[in-house]
């Protein structure tokens, strides 16, 4: 039943697909109605709104918000589908005296613990009962960088959320989600000393420029005609390289009427004997 319960929760094809994301997991003692959208990628006003629905009832006396800031489903996760890296809130989640749940693996957008408790509150006193409310915040998780600490702070989260849920009794919900959600994309540290080649290359060209500037600006008046103009450009050089070309069609050509030799009586017109016999 553990097995099924943390699959269910953490097993997610894009766990790392959107990192920009966040877990949200409620389970009560009480029985709620089906969530209408088993979807393990939502947005946080539809995930609100269906926490919501499954509350409108105030199924139980107690409730619980837990915030764990910085957290994403993949921390939880780590290591294979039906390893639970919190163990104390799998055992929860598994536990027989659960009878509601509902667990997203990836909500999009922050879910803050005002305006649940607060539509909590205001539904319990609707059907006539007062609402006993505890907001937790457990301690936030370390860079994704730290990966050590990171894994500690949250064993540690996870051993006071066990000791909390230890000390409830009766009809009670649990709610966990990211409150505020500060996770950043993961950057391979490698394009670090990239970014900052760049950068140098960058700034160094701005700084070669501005000097140039600089230079040109306060000598210009002082420099000699062929430095202060730039006369030999790539379209001057394009058009003498044609104009030797085309000179040199013509040198040719010349040349060749030129060597042309004709006798001066090539074109006079015969008046002996044998122009007679032609006609």
């Amino acid at each position: 039943m553990q097995l099924s319960i943390a699959a269910t929760l953490l097993a997610c094809a894009t766990v790392q697909a959107f990192s920009d994301s966040s877990p949200f997991v409620l389970f009560s003692t009480a029985n709620l109605p089906e969530s209408p959208d088993s979807a393990q990628l939502q947005t946080s006003s539809k995930v609100i709104a269906t926490a919501q629905k499954l509350l409108a009832s105030c199924p139980t006396d107690h409730y619980v918000f837990v915030s764990q800031p910085n957290v994403h489903a993949a921390d939880i996760r780590d290591g294979g589908v039906y390893r639970c890296n919190m163990p104390n809130l799998c055992r929860a989640m598994a536990s027989e005296t659960t009878r509601g749940r509902l667990s997203v693996a990836e909500v999009i957008g922050q879910v803050s613990t005002k305006p649940l408790s607060d539509y909590v509150v205001q539904a319990c006193a609707e059907k006539g009962k007062v609402a006993k409310v505890d907001r937790v915040e457990l301690a936030h998780l370390p860079g994704l960088r730290e990966t050590e600490k990171r894994r500690e702070t949250l064993s540690d989260n996870d051993h006071e959320l066990g000791r909390l849920l230890d000390t409830l009794d009766g009809e009670y919900t649990v709610v966990m989600f990211s409150d505020p959600n500060e996770f950043k994309a993961y950057e391979p540290e490698f394009i670090e000393p990239v970014h900052m080649d760049l950068k140098r290359q960058a700034a160094g060209q701005e700084m070669l420029a501005a000097g140039l500037r600089r230079t040109a600006k306060g000598n210009s008046t002082n420099l000699p005609l062929f430095e202060k103009y730039q006369f030999f450009t790539p379209g001057i050089f394009s058009g003498l390289i044609a104009l030797i070309v085309m000179l040199s069609i013509l040198g040719v050509g010349l040349r060749a009427l030129a060597s042309l030799e004709v006798s001066y009586g090539a074109f006079d017109k015969e008046n002996g004997p044998a122009a007679q016999k032609k006609l």
